[in-house]
Order: structure tokens, then C-alpha cells, then sequence
């Protein structure tokens, strides 16, 4: 009787991002923001965050690794908003653009590094607000309600003090890890 002997299974591989978390008192302002433009122009619930490294493919091992060893480099740092903004895709649809001071740009480039995520296009600081395929005049219409909603987010300035790993290939993302970064 012949035995085959294959390859022992591989663990599944998944997309995993790296996201900077706002703190507990920004997030429930920017989910009330949020909930009153999907009211008016829908699209889906998501929490809000800001994509430090993009979808990159990685066993889950494999990810926590990459994700722990690169928060150990990286301090809390102040993220301040430019102006509410629009994009071309589904997931920038509207968005809070942020200043792309040394230490956001850094905090990207040092974990991207550990990840191997290579984008071909440079990092681009944002918080999503509204998802979704909206004409230009719809993402105008939006952009002028969020700023109605909350006449201060344009000048809304805030802390990252946590960094969280996230599996993202599926519609309902799922939090695998949060790492709370060290002051200043």
C-alpha cells in the first residue's frame, strides 16, 4: 500500500492593515459626524481610523509579528486635520485630510518597512468619514454638510496613542491586535 506524504497544510493567509486609532472622546465625535452624513448619503458603518500601512497578505502569525515588532519604533504622536476633503475611490469617498507632519509621515514609513507594503502612490494621512460612490456634486453636497454637522472638524487636532492590526479582507473587518504606543 503506497502512503502519500504531501506538504504539511499552510495557515491561511489574509489581509492585514495597520490603522491609528483617535482617542476615545474624537472617536464618539467622529462617529456622530459620521452616522449624520450616512444618514443623508448612506453607505456603510465602519470605525474610524487612520491607515497607517495598507492591506498587505500575511498569515496571521506572520502579521502579529510584523505589527508588534513595528509599534516598538513608533511614539504617540499629534494628528491634526487640513479640511474635509474628497476622494476618487470608494473608501476616500470623503475624508478628513491630515497635515503630513515628520511624525505621521514617519509613523507610516516605519511600519510599512516592517510589512514590505510597497503603494505607487506616496502616503496620503486621512481619516475616512462617509464610504461610498457619490457624484462630484453629492461629495460637495457632503463635504459642505460635514462641516455643518461639526463646524469645527477642519480644525480638529488630536493624539495617536494606539495603533491597531486589522484583518481587512473581508466586509466586516475584525480587530486581531492593539498596541498602545509610548509619550513623547
Amino acid at each position: 500500500m503506497d502512503v502519500q506524504v504531501g506538504e504539511p497544510p499552510q495557515p491561511a493567509k489574509h489581509a492585514y492593515s495597520v490603522f491609528a486609532i483617535p482617542p476615545e472622546d474624537v472617536t464618539a465625535r467622529l462617529k456622530k459626524l459620521m452616522a449624520g452624513l450616512r444618514l443623508e448619503f448612506g453607505g456603510p458603518e465602519f470605525e474610524p481610523h487612520v491607515t497607517v500601512v495598507g492591506p498587505v497578505s500575511l498569515t496571521e502569525d506572520d502579521a502579529i509579528d510584523k505589527f508588534h515588532a513595528a509599534c516598538q519604533g513608533v511614539r504617540a504622536y499629534t494628528a491634526t486635520v487640513e479640511k474635509v476633503a474628497t476622494g476618487t475611490f470608494f473608501y476616500q469617498c470623503v475624508f478628513l485630510l491630515l497635515h503630513p507632519t515628520p511624525q505621521v509621515a514617519e509613523a507610516s514609513s516605519h511600519c510599512t518597512g516592517y510589512f514590505g507594503y510597497k503603494s505607487s502612490t506616496p502616503y496620503m494621512p486621512h481619516l475616512s468619514i462617509l464610504y461610498g460612490d457619490l457624484s462630484d456634486d453629492e461629495k460637495k453636497k457632503t463635504q459642505e454638510k460635514a462641516n455643518i454637522l461639526d463646524e469645527n472638524i477642519g480644525n480638529l487636532s488630536f493624539q495617536i496613542s494606539s495603533l491597531a492590526l486589522y484583518e481587512t479582507d473581508t466586509e466586516d473587518w475584525k480587530k486581531i491586535a492593539e498596541f498602545y504606543l509610548d509619550a513623547n
